[in-house]
């Protein structure tokens, strides 16, 4: 769910900031973000059959989102001989959305398992989040409803956590008041303070990291009380953390100089396989292309962002991009493709297309869009690689009735793109794409923090499957809702329709 997170560091809410204290604001695009702001605003209906589906789905995009982002981070490529390459499973969540006891879209979210505190190490579940920088748990103290269902860190439990200042410098006077984090996210907020402590994400003392993490006193209800992750892991860089105490990223560069600064996301295509994120580089077995490698523009802004210099819906260009000037950032916790507001109405109409079948055969309300044919999008990047989405990847599965006088019988049905208009301001936007989960189950994304690039492959399908789904929540086999897992894939599937080609 792109949303956004305003960081303001400063003391407890009814104490007075004391001279020279310093605020600081973040702000997500999918968990947590530093001083940008993510707004999403519906789009205007018009006239024609196209634009009146947008405004149709617009009032629902807001709960079919789920995304997680904040300020900017960094990784190294991958070497031909991986020392040290350590994997994390991701399970995956679905909450369902209803309206007047239907069930009209689905949330998802990915998530793993780490570890905090020393020597009984405390076991969380984190979202892992490209578009945000700061590793949240949820305290001990904390008494909100959203907090009471999750684990929660016992910092009296560690004997290697230290109290810590929002510099990283350590807790001095321990009677007074402590600063504290207030992240705001564009449906929910995090206030907590800061410690410092070990952060495991295997069982090798090689897999630790000394990390300040914020330990929230509260937690609003969405997201946090929606899903079963406790928190959250941000990987985003620079501008995205308050300073580099706060770094997963350049704490573990500056811990273990071993490890190639390289992180990797592979998303299943379907719930019938196995998810992962991998830290040191990445497993070749998850890509059926070769990598390419773009990279990070703005990195002063610390968001995966790289440059599009075109967008093509099939074979026409999408004018507002032909000037090289768009973006896109890759965003591990939005679960939509977000599009700037403008381009989302022109990329709505090109997209939309009529349910294929007799005009008055009732099978054809029960048409699963993502199955019929549409034209692809090309985004073409930096250098020339293209990255492509099929139908199947962008469609709402369920057919819209248009009523339209220029129609037979006054109506017809018709299959829509699952677009999330944004509204960003400068210096991220306004022409800023989200790349959340239908470009990364598309792809496997390689963030090198070293270097700041980011490398694309297509992502295998013979990878990471079988044994006993771990999937939470998986919608109903039959369902058309918003979200809903793809089917399952054939193989070749990913390769027949994504690429990564040069032009």
């Amino acid at each position: 769910m792109p949303s956004m997170l305003s960081t303001e560091v400063g003391h407890q809410r009814g104490n007075p900031s004391p001279a020279g204290s310093r605020t600081a604001v973040a702000s997500f695009l999918g968990v947590v973000a530093l001083s940008i702001s993510l707004t999403m605003l519906p789009l205007a209906s018009t006239s024609d059959s196209s634009q009146s589906i947008e405004a149709h789905q617009e009032e629902e995009l807001s709960e079919d989102i789920v995304s997680l982002m904040q300020r900017p981070g960094s990784l190294l490529q991958v070497a031909k001989k991986q020392p040290q390459l350590l994997t994390i499973p991701l399970q995956k969540q679905y909450v369902p959305i209803r309206r007047n006891e239907t069930v009209i879209a689905y949330k998802t979210a990915y998530f793993g398992q780490v570890q905090a505190g020393n020597p009984e190490a405390q076991t969380f579940t984190v979202v892992f989040d490209t578009g945000s920088g700061h590793m949240i748990l949820p305290n001990q103290g904390c008494e909100s409803p959203s907090c009471a269902k999750h684990r929660r860190y016992i910092r009296n439990a560690s004997k290697s956590a230290v109290d810590i200042e929002h510099t990283g410098e350590p807790l001095r006077n321990t009677g007074a008041a402590r600063d504290q984090l207030s992240i705001s996210f564009g449906t929910g907020e995090v206030v907590g303070e800061f410690v410092r402590d070990s952060v495991c994400l295997g069982n090798s003392s090689t897999d630790c990291t000394q990390l300040g993490i914020v330990t929230a006193n509260s937690m609003s209800q969405e997201p946090f009380g929606l899903f079963e992750f406790d928190g959250v892991l941000g990987l985003g860089f620079g501008a995205l953390v308050l300073n580099s105490h706060f770094s997963l990223l350049e704490q573990m560069s500056r811990q273990n100089p071993a490890l190639v600064p390289q992180f990797s996301v592979f998303l299943a295509r379907d719930d019938s396989g196995q998810s992962a994120i991998s830290f040191g580089g990445y497993d070749p077995r998850w890509a059926s292309s070769e990598l390419q490698w773009m990279p990070v523009e703005k990195q002063e802004l610390g968001y995966w962002l790289v440059q599009v210099t075109s967008v093509r819906v099939g074979d026409d260009v999408v004018d507002d991009c032909a000037n090289g000037d768009c973006r896109a950032i890759l965003d591990t916790g939005t679960s939509l493709l977000g599009v700037p507001r403008d381009i989302s109405r022109t990329m709505h109409r090109m997209l939309a297309r009529p349910v294929p079948g007799d005009h008055a055969s009732p099978a054809r309300a029960s048409v699963d869009c993502r199955g019929v044919p549409g034209r692809p999008i090309h985004f073409v990047l930096k250098g020339g690689a293209v990255v492509t989405l099929s139908a199947e990847d962008y469609s709402r599965p369920t057919p819209f009735n248009m009523t339209l006088p220029n129609f037979k019988d006054g109506w017809e049905l018709f299959c829509r793109s699952l677009l999330l208009p944004l509204d960003m301001k400068a210096p991220l936007g306004p022409k800023v794409f989200i790349w959340g989960e239908p470009v990364l189950r598309r792809y496997l994304t390689v963030y090198d923090w070293g270097q700041k690039r980011v490398g694309f492959a297509v992502a295998s399908n013979a990878v990471m499957a079988g044994g006993p789904s771990t999937t939470i929540g998986a919608p109903p086999p039959d369902s058309l809702a918003a979200g809903v897992p793809l089917s399952k894939a054939s193989p070749g599937a990913a390769s027949s329709e994504g690429t990564v080609q040069t032009v």
